[in-house]
């Protein structure tokens, strides 16, 4: 090459040099560093798609009276009941939030058969109760606890069309499966209702609190009562849902919370985990859904959650009553649903072709029984004469028994009850104590 050429070569990369600011300037300025995130994959993003997610949070995340800092990490803030997101729902923009239940099903005393003995101890049972409170401080009257969603809760979700949202299904049930079992990745170890019983009107049970290890950021590990109606196969499944579970998509870390859910449309368009969209209306101070509990130990001290759930479809925790899903959000449970079932659930991503380590429950499987094996307790149900007894003929389902199983019975103290759970494809759990968290 000779000197002009060299010369030119020259000229055009300072002028290359010369453009590459105004480049950087253009093209990262559609970008923006999101501080408060551990993971960096999620750190750089597109100015649109930030302003787009502080818009929705700006919907759900609503003015505080009084925000509360918890020793756990999370922001809970105290939004007075009538600011509270349920009420931009469309059909509730006149809603008149209810104070108390209008009506309380009648209870019926059963005495079972003891026909299994269980060793539990009483002096190693306690109630659950959310970590925020150990500051002492609460949200005043008028108001409603409600945990902040921040701009990295968001960013884990696939999309924020995803945010707090279950994945619809497609059902590969059969006619004498019971409605979840066999849902695509999902996998069960529940008791549920026969088909016989037609109307239900409510369910309950006590559960103890475990802090089950999860194998994926995407996978989770449940435990709850479902109350539902429609067809499993459609596109109107309707459900209620509230239990305990890890979740670090979520949360972004691998603590227990209380969480609620509910669908019209079979986890389609309609319904959300908490209060991430309008609909539950909540009327307490005191329980904040989607808040931090002290598990259960193994061997040691149990965590016990009792949660009841009806018509018209009110929550009850503990003995607190902390709101309620309107009627007017249902086309298939208005006023009563067709079955309930009570159990675990883990969603299984197979990563590399094998069955996922995330455990179910405790980790440990039934035959371990008290402060080992995770399980349900006083199983009950609201009939169609909206009488709470204890449930009856309840039939029972693991889809893979060799990961996860469960194990029905009953006597005086516990009335109608289970043990489920497993440790998934870790078959060491007895000789190794697991504790992978994915988030941390």
């Amino acid at each position: 090459m000779g000197i002009v050429g060299r010369k030119r070569s020259a000229a055009g990369f300072s002028a290359l040099l010369l453009l590459l600011p105004i480049f950087l300037i253009t093209f990262l300025g559609r970008f923006q560093v999101v501080s408060g995130l551990s993971d960096t994959k999620y750190r750089q993003v597109s100015s649109l798609r930030l302003e787009r997610i502080k818009g929705h949070l700006d919907k759900i995340n609503k003015p505080a009276v009084l925000t509360i800092e918890s020793p756990d990490g999370d922001t809970i803030d105290c939004v007075h009941k009538r600011k509270q997101p349920a009420l931009d729902h469309p059909l509730l923009k006149n809603h008149k939030i209810q104070r108390h239940p209008s009506e309380m099903p009648k209870v019926k005393k059963d005495r079972v058969g003891d026909d299994d003995d269980d060793d539990d101890d009483k002096e190693a049972v306690r109630d659950a109760w959310q970590m925020w409170h150990r500051n002492g401080t609460t949200c005043p009257k008028g108001t409603v606890p409600i945990r902040r969603s921040t701009v990295g809760d968001v960013l884990r979700a696939k999309s924020l069309l995803h945010f707090g949202k279950k994945q619809p299904r497609l059902s590969l049930t059969t006619s004498n499966d019971p409605p979840y079992i066999g849902m695509n990745m999902h996998e069960h170890a529940v008791a549920y209702t026969r088909k016989s019983t037609r109307v239900v009107l409510g369910a309950k049970a006590t559960i103890n609190v475990w802090s089950p290890s999860v194998q994926l950021d995407t996978e989770f590990s449940l435990s709850q009562i479902w109350i539902a109606s429609g067809y499993p196969s459609g596109f109107n499944l309707n459900t209620i849902e509230a239990g305990w579970q890890p979740q670090v998509e979520l949360y972004g870390d691998c603590l227990t919370r209380l969480f609620i859910y509910w669908t019209a449309d079979s986890y389609g368009a309609t319904g959300c985990y908490n209060l991430l969209c309008a609909g539950f209306v909540q009327t307490n101070s005191m329980i904040a859904i989607g808040g931090a509990f002290s598990p259960s130990s193994y061997l040691g001290m149990q965590y016990e959650l009792t949660i009841f759930i009806w018509k018209n479809w009110w929550i009850r925790i503990g003995d607190i009553d902390v709101g309620y899903w309107p009627a007017e959000l249902f086309s298939c449970s208005r006023d009563h649903a067709a079955w309930a079932e009570w159990g675990g659930e883990v969603l299984n991503r197979r990563a590399n072709g094998q069955h996922t380590f995330t455990q179910m429950g405790s980790g440990h499987f039934p035959y371990e029984k008290f402060q080992k094996a995770s399980y349900f307790r006083n199983i009950e149900i609201v009939n169609v004469n909206n009488i709470l007894s204890r449930a009856k003929d309840l039939k029972t389902k693991a889809r893979n028994s060799r990961c996860y199983k469960i194990k029905i019975s009953n006597n005086i103290p516990w009335g109608t009850y289970f043990y489920y759970g497993g440790p998934g494809n870790d078959f060491n759990v007895g000789l190794v104590i697991l504790n992978r968290c994915p988030g941390s």
